[in-house]
Parts: C-alpha cells; sequence; structure tokens
C-alpha cells in the first residue's frame, strides 16, 4: 500500500470541529497562524446538533407549556390544549440549521481550512484523512464525546439524548437512566410535555455533583412536580417488547413505561483513531494532558470532552482559546475546572461555579469555612415569576468567596456574576459594595453577599 502523499502544511492542525475544535481554529488565525480543521460530521459538534442548542430549544418549548398551564394564576386564562412534537422538531431543526449556518459562514470568512472527513492520527506531525494525509507543526486533538451506553443496545423503546430529540411523538411514560445533568433536564422536559417519568440513579441523589443544599431542593421541587425517582439503587437490567419496556433495579424492583433514555453520562471518542500508537497516553477512553493540555508527545495537544473533567461546551472554548495562545506563545492562564461556571436547565434551575460546601471543608478544613444562604422568598423579581429557590455563597474565614451556588427559575442567568465572584476571589465585602439593580434576581447575590459580610439588608 503506497504512502499518502502530503497535500499541505499547516501550523495547527486540528481533530475535530466541535466546540474546542473550532475556538481553536478561530484563535489561531486571529494570531496569525493557519489552520487545518478536520471533521468528519458537522461542524459544531455535539452542543450545536444534539446537545446545548437543541435541548435548551426544547427546554424553552416546556417552559411555555408549563405557563400556558398554569397562566390562570397571573390572571390569564389561556389552556394548553396539546403539543405539536413535529412543531417543536421543526422549531428546534430551525435554531440549530441557523447557527449552523453561521458558524460555517464564520469559518469560511475567516479563510479556515474545513477538511471533511475521517481523520487518524498517523504520526507526531501527521494526520490522515481518508487517504490524504496532511501535516502540522502542532496537532490539536478535540473529538469530542458520545453518549455512554453501559452496554445497553440503543434501538427501538431505548434511547439514548441523541434519538430523544429526534422523537416524532410525545410518550404516555419515560423511565430516565442517570439523574445528572442530561437526566434531569429530559425528565423536567418530559413532565412538562405531560410525560409520566421515572428517573432512576444509582448514586444517593439526583445531580450528586451539586451542594447539598441545592440538590435538596431540588428533589423537593421534582417531587411537588410529580417526576418521580427512585435513587440509591442501580439498574441491573432493561428489556424491551412491542407493547413497552422494563427496567429491573438491582434490589428487583421493576419499572415499566413506554419508553427507556439512557442518560448515564457521556464517554471520549478516542478509539482508533491513532491516539496510543503515536504514544499519547489514554486512560479508560480519555486522553491524558498536563495543565497546559499537552500531551507530553511532540507538539500534541488536548482539548474538549477527551480530557477528564468537566464536559462542557463552554470549558471547550476556554481550551481551545488556551491552546491557540499557547502554540502562539502568549503564556495564557490556566483555568481549573473547579472556576468553571455550570448550569442545569431543569425547571427549577440551578447555576452554580466553585465549591460546594463539603469540598471546601475537604480542601480548606471544616473550621475555616462559612457559609451563607438567602431564600428567593425574599427577591422581589423571584416571587413575580413564581418560583422558590435559594443562593448560597462559600467563603474561606476572613477570606474570599470560593464558591457560589443557586436553584430557581431563570437563575441561571446570575451564573455570570457568580463566576466573576468565584475567579476575581472578591471577598463578600467586595460584592457587598456592589449596586444591584431592583427588582432583578440578581439583587438575591448582593443580599447574600452582604449577609455573609455580616451586615444583612433584609435578613
Amino acid at each position: 500500500m503506497a504512502e499518502a502523499a502530503t497535500t499541505q502544511e499547516f501550523d495547527v492542525l486540528i481533530l475535530g470541529g466541535g466546540s474546542a475544535g473550532y475556538s481553536a481554529a478561530l484563535r489561531s488565525v486571529q494570531l496569525g497562524l493557519t489552520v487545518g480543521l478536520v471533521e468528519k460530521a458537522k461542524l459544531g459538534g455535539t452542543c450545536l446538533h444534539t446537545g446545548c442548542i437543541p435541548t435548551k430549544a426544547y427546554l424553552h418549548s416546556a417552559e411555555l407549556a408549563d405557563s400556558a398551564r398554569e397562566s390562570a394564576k397571573y390572571g390569564v386564562n389561556t389552556s394548553l390544549e396539546s403539543i405539536d412534537m413535529a412543531a417543536v422538531r421543526s422549531y428546534k431543526d430551525g435554531i440549530v440549521a441557523g447557527k449552523f449556518k453561521g458558524l460555517t459562514g464564520l469559518l469560511k470568512m475567516k479563510k479556515i481550512n474545513v477538511i471533511e472527513g475521517n481523520g487518524r492520527l498517523v504520526g507526531p506531525n501527521a494526520i490522515d484523512v481518508d487517504g490524504t494525509r496532511y501535516t502540522g507543526k502542532n496537532i490539536v486533538l478535540a473529538t469530542g464525546s458520545t453518549s455512554k451506553t453501559m452496554g445497553l443496545e440503543i434501538g427501538g423503546r431505548v434511547l439514548t439524548s441523541t434519538e430523544a430529540l429526534n422523537m416524532e411523538t410525545i410518550p404516555k411514560s419515560a423511565i430516565v437512566l442517570g439523574g445528572g445533568v442530561i437526566g434531569v433536564e429530559f425528565a423536567s422536559v418530559w413532565k412538562s410535555f405531560g410525560v409520566d417519568v421515572t428517573i432512576v440513579e444509582g448514586l444517593p441523589s439526583l445531580v450528586p455533583n451539586e451542594d447539598p443544599s441545592i440538590i435538596k431542593i431540588l428533589e423537593r421541587t421534582f417531587k411537588k412536580r410529580g417526576i418521580n425517582f427512585n435513587t440509591g439503587v442501580f439498574f441491573e437490567k432493561v428489556e424491551q417488547d412491542d407493547n413497552g419496556a422494563k427496567v429491573t433495579l438491582a434490589d428487583g424492583k421493576v419499572l415499566e413505561a413506554d419508553i427507556v433514555l439512557v442518560a448515564v453520562g457521556r464517554g471520549p471518542v478516542t478509539e482508533g483513531l491513532g491516539f496510543e500508537e503515536q504514544g499519547v497516553t489514554v486512560d479508560r477512553g480519555f486522553v491524558i494532558a498536563n495543565e497546559r493540555l499537552h500531551t507530553g508527545v511532540g507538539n500534541i495537544y488536548a482539548i474538549g470532552d477527551i480530557v477528564p473533567g468537566l464536559q462542557l461546551a463552554h470549558r471547550g472554548y476556554q481550551q481551545g482559546i488556551f491552546v491557540a495562545e499557547e502554540i502562539a506563545g502568549k503564556n495564557p492562564v490556566v483555568v481549573e475546572d473547579i472556576n468553571i461556571p455550570k448550569v442545569t436547565y431543569c425547571e427549577p434551575e440551578i447555576m452554580s461555579v466553585g465549591y460546594t460546601e463539603p469540598k471546601a471543608k475537604e480542601k480548606f478544613g471544616a473550621d475555616q469555612v462559612e457559609i451563607q444562604e438567602y431564600n428567593l422568598a425574599g427577591n422581589g423579581k423571584s416571587s413575580i415569576l413564581g418560583t422558590a429557590g435559594i443562593i448560597k455563597m462559600v467563603r474561606v474565614k476572613d477570606g474570599p468567596i470560593v464558591g457560589v451556588h443557586g436553584i430557581g427559575s431563570r437563575i441561571g442567568e446570575q451564573v455570570g456574576e457568580a463566576q466573576l465572584i468565584v475567579n476575581w476571589e472578591a471577598y463578600p465585602e467586595d460584592v457587598a459594595q456592589l449596586v444591584h439593580a431592583h427588582p432583578t434576581q440578581n439583587e438575591a447575590l448582593g443580599e447574600t453577599a452582604l449577609a455573609l459580610a455580616g451586615k444583612p439588608l433584609h435578613g
């Protein structure tokens, strides 16, 4: 077999055109570097096509369904006639198509060389794309993630989030395997659409990575919404036939529904791509890189979901920008995962950045941590929206705020200030002197900081 011909060399050759890959490409060309971007499917990756954007479109439809159903208590007499799933899909597809068109146009305008096809690392500076060899002075691996299936066969009544986003009808009932971000978001959507939903989570609680105060309120609110959940027991097997699906739990309990959503997390896409053959360290599918995202091999970097840690689009963007600046010799500042903002878009929404109370006590010592919670019942805008919830701040004693957490309708919009507080290592006294507009939910951050500074205004 003849060796493939080298067609072009780039300063930066990127494998994967998702959030991490295309952000690395955009920042690289801004810095005057030539870029080749290899993508086997559609630019934008999981986030744009089967993740962040389409799921949030569904969540907006779900919010409107709830508003129609509950509007009478606000003096607006509407009723919810039905959910037109075809129209919901069309709305979602239109959003995705528009963003995809914008992204492809942007990359074209920036003169980024998009190479379509299946790429494979074949040397410390080379990627083969369907028989054509491309080289790069620097290689960036950004091949993303895919839904984990826990060995279950996907098809028929057993779905991952990808299939769930393309359903043509609304099931009467659904079992969601996994109570993390993906699981609770889909459970929330389906409940708003009138589906009887049960979540199965093997760990002791829903959203187990969140602060205990947040978990408590989410579980209480889900119960009030009629979302059922089993926690602390793993599932043992899943069966299906023409009439429905059945999930057997490890304790022998059997659950039945029309469909089963497998939402047990996402795994890295690295198998069969030549990484290990070139000396790149891979552990359980993840590429191991140092804090500056270098793999230890040649000039090969790894970014996004294939690097252990948070699997978030904005983490991918940040890492893509970081690596481009690293290659260009800009010596960018490392952003640790702990300081990356997170939002879970169920109803009620969850936002968090920094240390939870238990993690802070583990790191700084139990006697060195102070916390403050502010109940949204005291916030005018939250009362207008009809939402309950809290803002919680975690600080080091006589030191900065190291964690900000919140739960409530639309509270995700407050994560911007929350991450500034944590990343700038602000003290409660620093935040307390800022003016927060009234009436907004943003005031709740100010009130929490005031209380933590020892001078609560409304408490």
